[in-house]
């Protein structure tokens, strides 16, 4: 995917460029030589989101029976498969 960079300086003196960039592809806005921000246009933007991750994070204490069992069975899988490998 091309981008193009600016400075957080460029977005107000070249707005207009910045934006009509913005609509083609992703612009990448840099503060002291880092990235820092990306502009995209919305159908860039809802592509994104959708395909988000929809994990949710929790704790041992939150988390659900069935939840809890398969990370115990996938921890004790990675425990005997690393006995099986020394």
């Amino acid at each position: 995917m091309h981008s193009r960079s600016y400075t957080t300086t460029d977005l107000s003196r070249k707005s207009g460029d910045i934006i009509a960039d913005a609509l083609r592809h992703p612009v990448v806005l840099t503060q002291r030589g880092k990235p820092r921000l990306v502009i995209l246009n919305i159908d860039d933007y809802e592509r994104l989101i959708k395909g988000a991750d929809a994990r949710a994070v929790s704790t041992i204490d939150t988390m659900s029976d069935a939840l809890f069992a398969d990370m115990e069975r996938a921890v004790e899988q990675y425990a005997d498969d690393d006995k099986v490998g020394r």
